[in-house]
């Protein structure tokens, strides 16, 4: 009963009080979980990166033996253009040119698996294993794709957290205030950056989860 009347006669300074440092919680946690998920990502991007130039040095490295073998051709075409090769040796040598004409084929489906990715090619041009595996290969797009993503998604989850801390601020100070105007604006403005802050953290998210499948 005392405590019912204690509510019943609280005055409107400590009920705004009470409400404010409510809602200052709620935004504070609200706050922490986007910093963890923000930190959470940008380990991600950090990963993704590395992925990516791991894809790329593998796709350089297809293109140089690529151009080893292209180069063998060459070679070997011009010297059979001069007569250079003696009649004998002229059908072990048009074997080799066959051989390395099928490797240069190859090296270009690897390169584009490697690429593009074992999604993105089919499972008909799956020439690419990993560990032994076919249809594994995440492509170098794939991967550029993701890291835009995860970079976009990063630049909204700094602002939502540079808007959690300004509607922090203004939280604390409303509650110092002793103007009731005074507290009123300042307690809207920290509803509003913190409203704010919470759409641009959950875009990001959403953002995420609906490209990152």
């Amino acid at each position: 009963m005392s405590e019912n009347n204690a509510i019943a006669h609280a005055t409107p300074s400590s009920r705004f009080e009470t409400r404010c440092g409510v809602i200052i919680a709620i935004f504070a946690a609200l706050m922490a979980i986007t910093d963890l998920l923000a930190s959470k990502y940008d380990a991600d991007e950090i990963i993704g990166t590395n992925d990516k130039a791991m894809a790329y040095a593998w796709y350089q490295s297809k293109s140089i033996k690529e151009t080893l073998v292209q180069g063998e051709i060459s070679l070997l075409t011009s010297l059979k253009e001069a007569q250079a090769i003696q009649k004998e040796a002229m059908a072990a040598i048009d074997n080799h040119l066959l051989d390395l004409t099928k490797k240069t084929v190859q090296y270009k489906k690897e390169k584009d698996e490697i690429l593009r990715g074992s999604k993105a090619v089919g499972k008909e041009n799956w020439v690419q294993d990993v560990n032994g595996e076919y249809g594994l290969v995440i492509g170098a797009n794939e991967i550029e794709a993701k890291l835009t993503v995860l970079s976009t998604a990063g630049d909204r989850f700094d602002m939502a957290i540079l808007l959690y801390q300004i509607c922090l601020v203004l939280g604390a100070v409303s509650l110092v205030l002793q103007k009731s105007r005074l507290q009123h604006n300042f307690f809207r403005g920290m509803v509003t950056l913190g409203v704010l802050g919470s759409g641009l953290s959950l875009w990001a998210f959403c953002m995420i989860q609906n490209n990152m499948v």
